[in-house]
């Protein structure tokens, strides 16, 4: 039996497992990218709401005339084709999905998670829209110390959650794709902190 807590931050939702009891005592945390589907309903109405203000306005003022009533036909029809368009995109990315020829969500990262097993060692995964997945294990005795830290770059900052490898000179990254926010990071930091009993988690991270 698992609990599991879930917390959402723009395009992120992070998603904390929880086994009761062995051997289900697996502490699982998640990083979800959620698609956006509101890209194109946000177009139409844009597009509708531009068309019908203007529409309105000459209504109300009595000068909706015969020019005025083919441009309302030659903006309804454009508003079809731009419907019928956006259908016929979508049901063309589903089947390209479904027949694995869309290499570009093949490649899109679609959840990156670390599985901290306790006494064991530590499993880190990133599953792509294609449905591979790529998983690395770390003995637990390897683990020196999980790292949390800032980066900045001339044109972003970001968090980044990293481990020190005992016999390694470079950090290991814990999520090689994604950047999550650091409210987000911080309880996967602490968790591993206490699987490795580092006791330096003391810090409050906001």
């Amino acid at each position: 039996m698992a609990e599991a807590l879930a917390i959402a931050v723009g395009k992120y939702t992070y998603v904390h497992e929880v086994g009761k009891g062995p051997p289900e005592a697996i502490d699982a945390h998640h990083i979800v990218v959620r698609r956006s589907r509101e890209k194109g309903f946000n177009l139409c109405l844009f597009t509708l709401l531009l068309f019908a203000y203007p529409t309105f306005l000459l209504f109300r003022q009595g000068k909706l005339d015969t020019l005025h009533i083919w441009s309302l036909v030659i903006m309804a029809l454009l508003m079809r084709s731009i419907t019928i368009t956006m259908f016929l995109f979508v049901k063309f990315k589903l089947v390209l999905e479904i027949v694995g020829h869309l290499k570009t969500a093949s490649l899109h990262v679609v959840l990156e998670s670390v599985l901290i097993l306790p006494a064991f060692g530590v499993q880190l995964e990133t599953q792509y829209g294609s449905g591979k997945t790529v998983r690395q294990f770390v003995p637990i005795s390897r683990i020196l110390k999980p790292v949390l830290t800032e980066c900045v770059t001339p044109v972003t900052c970001y968090w980044s959650l990293s481990l020190i490898i005992r016999g390694e000179e470079e950090l290991m990254l814990v999520f090689k794709e994604l950047r999550p926010p650091v409210k987000m990071l911080a309880p996967i930091w602490k968790a591993l902190c206490a699987a490795i009993e580092c006791g330096e988690c003391t810090e409050t991270i906001t």
